[in-house]
Formats: structure tokens, sequence, C-alpha cells
């Protein structure tokens, strides 16, 4: 799972970057060749997404090819990880802060 988590985080700064003010080309291209390599995608693969980005940055806009790519793998990593990438935690383990405060509290 340590993997997985590790790849949750890359996914998360690919998001972060492309949904952030500061679009850089260079973290995007560092997040998609990262995550490349950590899931072992074959040189053909690793090729045509470097090709995507070269195209990317001629067109001024994220290749399709590219979104698909992070999108398939977020989908394919397991819930637990990505929780645990983007911080998120089960209600189970906050509830017993919730279960000390009361009403007259407030």
């Amino acid at each position: 799972m340590g993997g997985e988590v590790y790849q949750a985080q890359v996914l998360k700064n690919f998001f972060d970057t492309i949904t952030g003010t500061d679009r850089n080309l260079t973290r995007i291209y560092m997040c998609v060749i990262s995550l490349a390599k950590l899931r072992g995608e074959d040189v053909e693969m690793i090729g045509h997404l470097v090709e995507q980005l070269k195209q990317s940055k001629v067109k001024k806009e994220l290749s399709i090819d590219v979104l698909d790519y992070m999108c398939g793998i977020a989908s394919e990593l397991e819930i637990t990880a990505v929780k645990t990438a983007f911080g998120v935690k089960d209600i189970s383990e906050v509830v017993q802060d919730f279960d000390s405060v009361s009403l007259d509290s407030l």
C-alpha cells in the first residue's frame, strides 16, 4: 500500500498543479513521468506521454491523453491510499472528537 499512497500523492500534486493558479508545465511533466515510472509503464507509453506533453506546450493546452492517463490511474488506485494521500479521515477515526462536544459547551 505504501507505493499506492506515494502514487496518490503524486496524483494529488498533479491535480493541484492543473487546477491552481500556477499551471507550470514542468511540474505537470514531472508528475506524469514519475507516475508512469512508478507504475512500470513500457517505453512506448512513456514516449507517447512525453510527446503529448510536448504538444501541450506548443498548443498551450493540456493534452486529453495526459489527462485521461492520470484519471485512469486515479480510478485504479485503492481508495484508502487516495484518502491517506489527500488527508481524508474516516468518520470512525474522528468520532471521539465529536462525542466529547455537547450543546451545553457551545
